[in-house]
């Protein structure tokens, strides 16, 4: 298969949900994920609507990353760390470069860096 760039939504759906199926299967971040979520369907579709919306800019994203992910870190008795985001940045990126090449796949990537970084900061943050 030739690979081309992300362009649409099927393919924004086809990034998200095969990065899924590899969190589910990891044995660090699986657990946090299998627990948490209880409806992939409809977990896939706010996601998919979240990286539509971050990397072109056409549809209005509704919801609190921040929010949920510290609750889940509050839920796991701040368990968290920055193994956790290093493991879920490099399976985002093995996806990525396993289905797209791009200008859109490598901002993908960097978008998904900074917002690690920043979620991981406001994680912390949310302890004290």
């Amino acid at each position: 298969m030739e690979k081309k760039d992300i362009t649409n939504r099927e393919d924004v759906f086809l990034l998200v949900s095969t990065f899924y199926e590899k969190i589910k299967k990891d044995e660090t971040l699986g657990p946090f994920f299998l627990n948490v979520i209880k409806d992939w369907e409809e977990h896939l579709q706010h996601l998919t609507t979240f990286w539509e919306s971050s990397l072109f800019m056409k549809t209005r994203y509704h919801g609190n990353p921040l929010e949920v992910h510290a609750k889940v870190d509050k839920e796991n008795n701040n368990s968290i760390t920055e193994l956790h985001f290093g493991i879920w940045l490099n399976l985002w990126y093995q996806t990525i470069d396993e289905l797209f090449v791009g200008d859109y796949a490598e901002n993908a990537k960097r978008r998904a860096r900074k917002m690690g970084t920043f979620l991981y900061l406001k994680i912390f943050e949310a302890r004290n």
